[in-house]
């Protein structure tokens, strides 16, 4: 759909990928081109996966630096706003999201991955947020996203010294959730969003948003937020299919309405 970014879907599985050589630099036309492909398969009743995707060599080795070395405090004012953005769009999709991550995934590679809800790593991997070593931090919700997933002491670690991180150590720290040969890697994701195809997509769009804003909230919040969700899926005609089958012993056929 764009010269750098493209949606391919099969077996409602889509999978966006990202291909601008050599590394996947994720310049001002990546981020506009990765918006609309995120908002494309958001809306699309027929995908009930999504894949992030660099290729076999390489995930994303960060944003743009030239693109950004001669901008102004005024200019990326600007910019950041659409950076961040582009990659709210992409966390905000409402159906499960796992990144396939291949060779390097740093700074805005690494950020892209935490956009997901799950991420398979190939065994060479490496991830990491070396903005400090530019004299910058993260500025598409690394420091935010990464605290959350691994804690602010394990952030602060890699956002400090700006370290590469080894797909071994990424699995300890919870970075990512599993780690297979490199070869794996796109064939391994496409399994796992494969379990998600024929589930009830009105709920688990309902438990990602649960789980999402509740981590953004206080615990009360999050249980009123859960509570609605909960509620509103009594509304839904998976919700009775899901019981009626329950009682009857059967397998549910979800009709994601």
């Amino acid at each position: 759909m764009g010269e750098f970014v493209s949606v391919e879907v099969a077996d409602q599985i889509a999978t966006i990928r990202l291909d601008r050589p050599k590394m996947n630099a994720l310049n001002g036309q990546v981020q506009r081109e990765l918006d609309e492909a995120a908002r494309l398969v958001d809306a699309d009743s027929q995908v009930q996966a999504v894949i992030l995707y660099g290729g076999k060599k390489v995930f994303a080795a960060g944003v743009d630096i030239k693109e950004m070395a001669d901008m102004s405090y005024s200019d990326m004012s600007t910019h950041s706003r659409a950076l961040q953005g582009c990659f709210t769009t992409v966390a905000q999709i409402g159906k499960p999201v796992i990144a396939a991550i291949t060779g390097y995934a740093l700074g805005g590679g690494c950020e892209l991955a935490l956009c997901a809800d799950f991420r398979v790593a190939g065994e060479s991997a490496k991830l990491g947020q070396p903005e400090i070593l530019l004299g910058l931090i993260p500025g598409a919700g690394g420091s935010q996203r990464l605290p959350r997933l691994i804690g602010p002491a394990r952030a602060k670690d890699l956002i400090f010294t700006g370290r590469h991180v080894p797909a071994a150590e990424a699995l300890e720290l919870g970075l990512v959730d599993r780690v297979v040969p490199d070869e794996q890697v796109y064939t391994a994701a496409l399994e796992w969003a494969a379990t998600f195809v024929g589930g009830p997509a009105v709920a688990l769009r309902a438990a990602k948003q649960a789980v999402d804003r509740g981590l953004e909230a206080d615990l009360d919040t999050g249980l009123e937020i859960e509570r609605l969700q909960f509620s509103g899926l009594f509304a839904t005609e998976d919700a009775r299919i899901g019981m009626r089958a329950f009682m009857d012993k059967s397998k549910p056929k979800f009709t994601g309405e």
